[in-house]
């Protein structure tokens, strides 16, 4: 039963533990940082310089996010989310970019207490059945084929 070989560059780092909890919690807040100001009424406009030299102005997170080169692998999990959000919707990116730098950093203060990130990631999933069950409480059922009610 032989040690498992790793295949790095040699400039690579390898983190391990609470070093590297911390460094991904810092990479997914980065990245959310980067499109938070994009959201909203008072959204600003990012100004990117694409690979040929041009000047983009936008305030739309996918193309943001489209335009930012990675190597971190947590900041790389953020972006993918967001793409994902966009196939799939074709909205949100932004947002869910912020929700999930946030789940990170609201984290952080578990991760510092040493708990382990299992638990954290259980308590997530308990408060996603709490959130669902509240909506399910207050949705209100709309017949789709009814004009009235669509407009309600």
């Amino acid at each position: 039963n032989a040690a498992p070989i790793l295949v790095l560059n040699s400039n690579t780092k390898r983190e391990t533990g609470y070093k590297a909890q911390r460094s991904n919690i810092d990479a997914a807040k980065s990245i959310a940082q980067i499109v938070t100001t994009t959201l909203g009424p008072r959204s600003m406009l990012k100004m990117l310089i694409d690979p040929m030299g041009g000047i983009v102005m936008t305030n739309d997170g996918n193309a943001i996010l489209r335009e930012i080169d990675t190597k971190h692998p947590a900041a790389k999990a953020i972006i993918e989310l967001a793409r994902a959000q966009d196939e799939e919707v074709g909205d949100g990116t932004t947002s869910v970019t912020i929700l999930a730098g946030e789940m990170m950093t609201s984290a952080n203060p578990f991760i510092q207490q040493k708990i382990h990130p299992t638990v954290i990631v259980r308590a997530y999933y308990m408060a996603l059945e709490e959130a669902l069950k509240h909506l399910e409480d207050i949705a209100v059922p709309i017949d789709v084929n009814n004009d009235e009610d669509a407009k309600k």
